[in-house]
């Protein structure tokens, strides 16, 4: 099943991917807490409403998560460009709702930075709530996966040894609005690229994550419960612009794309903040 997260008339909607077209569930709005994998399954698909994708607006898949978490050096790759030792532990930092955007809508460039950097990565979409959720039954706990650009201004995050000042500035974190069933694909070892003005920048796939999805969701409930709509970002592979030779932010003007096979595709357009 696939999910997606959209407005038609003004109004949010959550409907089922057939083909072009959207069917609305009926009475789901947005998926969120106390609307997750059971009840999305429970609602009754609305055949007679369908609407073609093309006409809608897309929305983050999560469109007001109550908690984003966020995994840094979560690839080998991405370490060793770094150069930092290999974690024992998932480094883990928060985002906001606010930071969010749907693949439609463009990145925008705050006037205050001038090292805007991409992170392509996946997006695990929590189906289920629970705390201190052991890892043989993590998955039970996933509604889907989706595509996200963890967005970073380089020149903020490194102000101090904490991160969220340069990870959290407000609509800047495209969120794939397809969230893909784990019925639907495997995503054990999904190729995952990141392109910029069609030069691909990144190249990996997901077998190479340090910490997988079940360790992660593991780690993260034991401190905290996770609620429907809750949304981890797993990491980001080697080849973000800060470590490159010569450097490569991203401008106004510019296109950045994400891709995981079998999951969905982002396209967004870099504009400076009006």
């Amino acid at each position: 099943m696939a999910y997606l997260s959209y407005l038609a008339d003004g109004e949010p909607h959550v409907g089922v991917v057939d083909g072009d077209d959207i069917i609305p569930l009926e009475g789901v709005r947005a998926i969120g807490p106390g609307t997750g994998t059971d009840e999305l399954a429970a609602a009754t698909r609305l055949e007679h409403q369908r609407v073609a994708r093309a006409a809608v607006e897309l929305l983050p898949s999560s469109p007001r998560p109550g908690k984003v978490f966020c995994v840094g050096l979560n690839y080998s790759s991405h370490i060793e460009e770094t150069k930092r030792d290999l974690p024992t532990y998932p480094v883990l930092f928060p985002k906001f709702a606010s930071n969010l955007v749907g693949a439609d809508a463009p990145i925008v460039a705050p006037p205050e930075s001038t090292q805007i950097d991409y992170e392509g990565e996946l997006a695990v979409i929590i189906g289920r709530p629970g705390r201190r959720i052991r890892p043989e039954d993590a998955l039970d706990h996933v509604l889907g996966y989706s595509v996200a650009n963890d967005v970073t201004m380089r020149d903020y995050q490194y102000k101090t040894h904490q991160w969220t000042q340069g990870k959290a500035w407000d609509a800047s974190t495209p969120l794939g609005p397809t969230v893909m069933t784990p019925d639907e694909v495997d995503v054990s070892a999904a190729g995952i690229r990141t392109t910029v003005n069609d030069q691909v920048v990144q190249d990996s796939d997901l077998s190479k994550l340090i910490f997988d999805i079940p360790t992660l969701i593991a780690t993260i409930s034991e401190f905290t419960v996770l609620e429907p709509g809750d949304v981890i970002l797993t990491g980001t592979p080697g080849g973000v612009g800060f470590r490159r030779d010569p450097q490569l932010f991203l401008h106004p003007g510019d296109r950045v794309s994400v891709e995981i096979d079998g999951v969905g595709r982002i396209d967004s357009l870099v504009v400076a903040e009006s």
